[in-house]
């Protein structure tokens, strides 16, 4: 269904266009959030699709390791906060394979972890004429099947086999495969990922990469989405505040973690994302801490972190023994009379962007094609937008809502066309206390 903002009724596609202002200060329900994606060059896994992972996820067999090793540190670290990851393998590598004792093994996927596989064939100790195959990932065994001959062999989530020529199946204390390949990633790969990425449900996508040609793919890519499609996601990138835009969030630093693990700015890109998708409509990250962070990578001065916020980066403080969140803001800098300071917040741009999906996505599933478009029809639709923005405000997430004149559901030019304004006051986070103090 299309979506976007509007200036003048002139669309074609059916859908909702919704305009929304911040006012004054310059049954419809929430969606859900805490989706975030990421693409990644890793050792295994399907490559060149979106695969669906959530904490509880076995991702030693779709991965090919344990989440807490070393190589899924950014899956990890957006899990800490994200209820979801889609997560894309950009590369595809070479795969690694095997052919000895009357059996061929490849690979399921390419890559180096496919050289960590091993194949051992034993005689069956109940069954003489049987032969027990197993597939071993470094010392564990994953799979194990009772066969007469290497035909019979069926493949497992990591192995694919067939018969090595008319030789049959022979004794072997272990049959190590070899040649997987990692292989390159380029800016196609990124590419494919954003147009398999866009027709997911998501708030959040993070790049993992210094290189600026792909943080500028990424910013015209969510510009795009936020701007013509009316898709209200935000990127995360590392240290790209040029980009000047509340759908782009730009991380400044890293942090060290409890075990002394470090990491930097590129790849805390993935624990922003994870924590911002994760974020509810109503909650803002300033000073929230980076799980099992215990400092921040690079300690920035009084006067550095100064000149960040101000430049629109997102950054970790020491404090306590903890590494938190500076404050959760955006790259958005160039404020106006018309687009205040108020959308460099993340916790507003959520509610903003919270507003505009969920009023579209009412409007599609309860009355498009359904309603009539007349005064009880639109009166209808009215009262549902109502009923939301309450309970928004409810949440402590908008203020000083009035039903009466803060939703206006009109007509439009064309037969078939609704015209949804909404004004509101989203509530910011108490981030600054002045005090005065009396000493007697």
């Amino acid at each position: 269904m299309a979506g976007g903002t509007w200036t003048t009724q002139n669309k074609v596609r059916p859908g909702v266009y919704v305009n929304v202002a911040s006012n004054r200060s310059i049954t419809g329900k929430m969606g859900n959030r805490g989706i975030t994606a990421l693409a990644l060059s890793l050792p295994w896994g399907q490559s060149g699709a979106i695969v669906k992972l959530t904490p509880q996820d076995d991702f030693s067999r779709l991965l090919g390791y344990d989440l807490t090793d070393t190589v899924l540190i950014p899956v990890r670290e957006a899990l800490k906060r994200a209820g979801t990851l889609l997560l894309y393998r950009l590369n595809e590598g070479v795969k690694a394979g095997v052919s000895s004792n009357g059996l061929q093994a490849t690979a399921k996927f390419g890559g180096e972890r496919g050289n960590d596989l091993t194949v051992v064939i034993e005689k069956n100790i109940e069954d003489n004429a049987l032969f027990d195959v197993k597939t071993l990932l470094g010392r564990t065994e994953v799979d194990k099947q009772t066969v007469a001959g290497a035909a019979e062999l069926k493949e497992n989530e990591y192995l694919l086999f067939k018969a090595n020529g008319p030789e049959a199946l022979t004794l072997s204390a272990g049959m190590p495969l070899t040649g997987g390949e990692n292989g390159t990633v380029n800016g196609a790969q990124h590419s494919d990922f954003l147009a398999a990425l866009e027709v997911q449900d998501f708030q959040t996508v993070g790049l993992l990469s210094q290189d600026n040609t792909l943080k500028a793919l990424y910013t015209s890519y969510v510009k795009r989405l936020r701007d013509t499609e009316g898709k209200k996601v935000q990127a995360v990138l590392s240290d790209y505040a040029a980009a000047d835009h509340e759908g782009i969030i730009s991380v400044a630093n890293g942090v060290v973690l409890a075990d002394g693990t470090v990491i930097d700015k590129t790849t805390a890109v993935a624990w922003v994302a994870g924590a911002a998708a994760g974020a509810a409509v109503n909650e803002s990250l300033t000073y929230q801490s980076y799980d099992d962070a215990v400092d921040a990578d690079v300690r920035l001065s009084h006067s550095e972190t100064v000149a960040a916020l101000t430049e629109g980066q997102l950054l970790f403080t020491y404090s306590s023994g903890r590494a938190v969140v500076e404050q959760d803001i955006n790259s958005f800098t160039s404020f106006s009379p018309d687009k205040g300071r108020n959308f460099s917040k993340n916790r507003v741009v959520r509610v903003l962007d919270g507003i505009a999906g969920d009023l579209k996505r009412i409007f599609e599933q309860n009355f498009i094609g359904k309603v009539a478009n007349n005064e009880d029809g639109r009166a209808l639709f009215w009262a549902q937008c109502v009923t939301y923005m309450n309970d928004l405000q409810a949440l402590g997430a908008i203020d000083s809502f009035n039903s009466q004149s803060d939703i206006v559901v009109s007509a439009g030019a064309d037969s078939d066309s609704v015209v949804l304004e909404v004004a509101m006051k989203p509530v910011d986070s108490v981030e600054k206390v002045y005090m005065k103090v009396k000493v007697v």
